[in-house]
């Protein structure tokens, strides 16, 4: 029988164990239903990760598959001092030669840094970037040292509890973040480093994790960076407690799309012909710059174009702002003689003049709306016909075309032949130029704007604008890329040639390349760009600079434009040089510069000769030119 002290324990007993589940059961409400997504939140935080993959940027290729920039995998190398301890100093003397970090330097950053707080005495440096952007060949050298460390003892003897530093210290002293960084490098160097451009980089984390984001900064770099760059893959998993994943629970896998190559219109092999002779013809003239464009006048395919001063991408630090600037498409000056072709050709195309017309050109002085005009010859010409007055480059008879021309139809002309407009070449910071519209034009205007003042351009709109006489009065957009492929090669997109529109009928470009012809005869200006087995065809321009609205005595924009075969052209190349020194007349310092890149370029793609030299032997037999034998 139980008594009634016994009664009141069970009884105690069964309320205390009726609340005790009664606040299990509650605990089990709240843990399971009132705190689940809280919970589940938190569990997912502490073992759920989400990484961000990386695209490899794309490269840029020349277009027979040359590199001009290529991206490739680098380390970020840091160490953990808590894992070197003593062993400091002999760690800084294997890894500094390495490195190329400065021994002393590299021995005080990877000291230990010790605070003593209420838990004992903890490292407080346990991550510390020693160098950034290091290749895996350099990489491997690192790994390859630390795990050869002797340290002058013999470990077997070491006490079992002594060992692990050791393990530590070989293998996990010095590590490199996962995944690797990307480095944006220049195999070319400074060949066609205005096109090419350069990237930026910036330094965040993503998820956790240090990232390097690279942009394009300028040139093809900038323009294409959206194609260059790829897409961010993810991955979303789980981990264990050790941060490690565990595979089978992974949930997203989305691979990163690598970037697109983009492969240029630009051939390595013309380029460097063309820089080459520009830097000889540099350091002849000692220009404040120089410019030369080679294009595929039927197509608009810039084959070549090089400024100078120029730069190297791969070592930005001392490069200046004028040294970056694509002076082809991004600088605008008065053309002087090269303009010519434009008037010339639109009074022909209009039927208002022949080239067997004759026009008096005033022995050298010209009064015109009040202001004299000169001839750049002191001797100036007489009668002369309009076939001599572009081989000559008559100022005069220039001025005398365009007025009977008349303001609107040079204006029209003008217009058409892309003056006044980007040409909508594939490369960023190129600018309209200066074309004043007819009610700013001066009564003097059309005696000046034919022989190229008044008026601005750059390099590449002069070159497109004959090689549309070159391309039987067909003007072409200028293109700089090919086309763009993925990373196995394949032709993702391809640009093909583009129409701008026709600015003067084949019959009147037949008739000015006929003229052009004259520029390089012995009649002409520009003797010094004749070719011995091709024909050329070309103009001289010499344009006295202006610096604040007036004519600077002295200073001089020189040019030639010339292109070859001349009836059946290959080639159309720009010589441009900005106040040459030892001459400045376009036919003594650009024309030779453009014979010596024509000869060249025509050897290395092996164009067919149209002409013979005088004085050679007629033969039944093709001649073969000694600079086209192998």
């Amino acid at each position: 029988m139980v008594s009634a002290s016994q009664s009141r324990r069970l009884a105690s007993l069964a309320f205390l164990l009726v609340a005790a589940l009664l606040g299990l059961g509650y605990r089990l409400v709240d843990l399971q239903v009132l705190r689940h997504d809280e919970l589940s939140a938190k569990a997912r935080h502490n073992t759920e990760r989400v990484y961000t993959l990386e695209p490899r940027r794309g490269d840029i290729r020349d277009v027979k598959g040359n590199l001009f920039a290529a991206s490739r995998p680098v380390k970020t190398v840091c160490a953990n001092p808590e894992f070197i301890g003593e062993r400091h100093a002999e760690v800084a003397r294997a890894l500094a030669p390495i490195l190329q970090l400065n021994e002393t330097e590299l021995h005080r950053r990877i000291v230990p840094q010790v605070h003593l707080n209420t838990n004992g005495i903890i490292v407080t440096n346990r991550f510390v970037v020693l160098k950034k952007r290091v290749s895996l060949e350099t990489w491997q050298q690192v790994t390859n040292v630390m795990a050869g460390l002797s340290f002058g003892i013999d470990e077997k003897q070491l006490p079992k509890a002594e060992r692990p530093f050791y393990r530590n210290l070989r293998h996990k002293a010095i590590f490199a973040p996962q995944p690797d960084d990307q480095e944006r490098t220049y195999p070319a160097g400074a060949l066609a480093s205005h096109v090419i451009g350069y990237t930026g980089a910036w330094e965040h984390d993503v998820d956790g994790r240090h990232v390097v984001e690279t942009a394009g900064m300028d040139g093809i770099e900038r323009m294409f960076n959206a194609k260059l760059t790829g897409m961010r893959g993810w991955r979303q998993t789980e981990t264990d407690r050790k941060s490690r994943e565990l595979v089978p629970l992974r949930l997203q896998d989305i691979e990163a799309r690598d970037g697109l190559n983009v492969v240029l219109t630009i051939d390595a092999g013309l380029q460097n012909i063309v820089e080459a002779e520009l830097a000889a013809a540099v350091q002849k003239h000692t220009p404040i710059s120089a410019t030369v464009i080679m294009v595929r006048p039927r197509t608009g395919e810039i084959l070549a174009m090089a400024t100078l001063p120029n730069y190297n991408p791969n070592d930005l630090g001392s490069v200046t702002p004028d040294a970056r600037r694509n002076r082809a498409i991004a600088d605008i000056a008065e053309p002087g003689s090269t303009f010519k072709i434009v008037v010339v050709s639109a009074a022909l195309n209009e039927g208002i003049i022949t080239l067997n017309d004759t026009i008096d050109c005033e022995h050298g002085k010209f009064f015109y709306a009040g202001k004299w005009l000169k001839e750049h010859e002191s001797h100036g010409y007489g009668v002369i016909s309009v076939e001599n007055i572009i081989a000559k480059s008559s100022n005069i008879g220039s001025a005398k075309i365009g007025i009977k021309l008349g303001d609107l139809g040079l204006h029209t002309y003008i217009r058409n032949f892309g003056f006044g407009e980007r040409t909508g070449i594939q490369l960023p910071g190129e600018v309209s130029g200066i074309v004043h519209s007819l009610k700013s034009w001066y009564p003097i205007s059309i005696s000046r704007i034919p022989m190229g003042h008044e008026v601005a351009v750059t390099p590449l709109q002069m070159v497109m604008a004959m090689s549309a006489i070159a391309n039987g009065g067909r003007l072409m957009r200028p293109s700089i890329v090919d086309h763009l492929e993925d990373e196995e090669g394949h032709v993702v997109a391809r640009y093909q040639p583009q129409l701008a529109r026709t600015v003067v009928s084949p019959v009147t470009a037949r008739q000015m390349v006929e003229a052009l012809k004259g520029v390089v005869s012995t009649n002409g200006t520009a003797v010094k760009a004749r070719l011995p087995y091709y024909t050329v065809a070309g103009k001289t321009g010499t344009a006295q600079k202006a610096i604040n609205g007036a004519y600077v005595p002295g200073k001089y924009f020189t040019s030639f434009i010339g292109f070859f075969p001349a009836d059946n052209p290959e080639l159309c190349i720009s010589v441009v040089m900005d106040e040459p020194k030892n001459g400045y007349y376009g036919g003594i310092v650009a024309a030779p510069c453009f014979k010596n890149i024509a000869e060249r370029a025509a050897n290395y793609l092996n164009i067919r000769p149209d002409s013979t030299p005088p004085g050679a032997l007629a033969a039944t037999a093709p001649v073969v030119p000694p600079v086209l034998q192998n």
